[in-house]
């Protein structure tokens, strides 16, 4: 197979697909990779690394996508690659396509076969969300603490506080892995923290990785008032495999918040779960509102994009060879796990939680494909 590995163009994203060692796997496996010049550098990756680990070097991002039987990406595309899609073409990236309308279009159109890293599934798990998760719930509170400093904007207070003085009150929505990963950081560094989940055996199990230096709450509107009213720091943590995520902090509760008070939304890939969310970038990440500091930035872990990379190839790797090996029917067929991340096909909408945030037409995969070969 033809692999195409382009340059990310998303603002300030220096993540890319595959580290050398990912090409090198696959050029060994048979498969022809074709790299764009300088996609790697970014991550600190040099050319030569690449040439030297098999891939074949291209100047500009439309000679990798026109030689690409499958493009491997970090991120969905942006306006200026929906040109480059082409009929048939196998794209294997992160799509977070429910708040994507334009993008669902011209993958629907162009007959593109996406398959979004963020919901593959393995024994009930997402293994390929799961490393960037790990990312951007440890840097949710790198960055809230930053911002919480007076001359970026914040209340002027320290997270850990010090002896005689308060900490900082985190208050984490979501208690996956990135709320995990954040009260991780967030206990870390001295800060009260308090995680909110509708799922109580999750809540058991975070009280007992915590062994209670956290406060465990049961989501309900007027727990969520009640922990914001007191928050310094509001970490939103919130999935839904694939679908829109739920408007937890409306615009009428932001007036409970502290004035200066920092909102982090990781949850902004999938449209948000603050009301008065809208995706900022690493160029302009914040803005206010309500007298609330709000990061919205939509692909965090760009920010640290080294450490990113090999977390993210570690984690698609193999995947993408069983894609490139067995091609994409057999490959889906021998893996249900792989079948959930397909997300567009032949020109429909195979992924539902996808179709119903967008109201569109939803067609199970399975009347497009037999895949009574498909593993349990």
């Amino acid at each position: 197979m033809k692999i195409g590995l382009p340059k990310e163009i998303k603002d300030n994203e220096y993540r890319v697909g595959l580290t050398p060692a990912g090409v090198q796997d696959l050029t060994h496996a048979g498969h022809e990779v074709f790299v764009q010049k300088t996609a790697g550098e970014g991550s600190g990756f040099a050319d030569e690394q690449y040439v030297k680990a098999g891939g074949k070097l291209l100047d500009t991002a439309d000679e990798v996508w026109q030689t690409g039987d499958m493009i491997v990406k970090v991120k969905e595309p942006i306006a200026p690659e929906y040109p480059r899609m082409r009929e048939n073409q196998l794209l294997f990236t992160y799509l977070h396509l429910a708040p994507e309308v334009e993008l669902t279009k011209q993958m629907l159109e162009r007959n593109v076969t996406g398959v979004a890293y963020e919901t593959i599934t393995k024994d009930g798990r997402l293994p390929l969300l799961t490393p960037m998760s790990e990312v951007a719930g440890r840097m949710s509170v790198q960055v809230g603490a930053t911002y919480l400093e007076k001359m970026n904007g914040g209340r002027g207070i320290l997270l850990g506080g010090v002896p005689g003085v308060p900490a900082a009150n985190v208050v984490i929505l979501g208690g996956g892995i990135v709320g995990t990963e954040a009260a991780k950081m967030a206990v870390g560094l001295g800060a009260k923290v308090t995680i909110i989940d509708r799922n109580l055996d999750r809540l058991r199990q975070l009280d007992d990785i915590f062994l209670s230096k956290v406060q465990t709450l049961a989501s309900s509107r007027y727990a969520i008032e009640e922990a914001i009213s007191h928050a310094d720091l509001v970490i939103g943590a919130v999935l839904v495999v694939g679908a829109a995520a739920p408007k937890l902090v409306t615009r009428d509760m932001l007036h409970l918040v502290p004035s200066g008070s920092v909102l982090v939304d990781v949850a902004v890939d999938q449209g948000g779960c603050f009301e008065t969310t809208h995706a900022t970038t690493h160029s302009n990440p914040t803005f206010f509102e309500e007298g609330v500091l709000h990061y919205c930035v939509a692909n965090m872990p760009g920010a640290v994009p080294r450490t990113s990379t090999f977390a993210l190839t570690n984690a698609t790797l193999p995947y993408a060879l069983d894609l490139a090996n067995k091609g994409f029917e057999q490959a889906i067929k021998d893996d249900g796990g792989l079948q959930e991340g397909v997300n567009t096909y032949a020109g429909k909408l195979t992924y539902k939680a996808v179709a119903d945030s967008q109201g569109l037409e939803y067609t199970p995969l399975s009347s497009l494909i037999d895949l009574k070969a498909a593993a349990a």
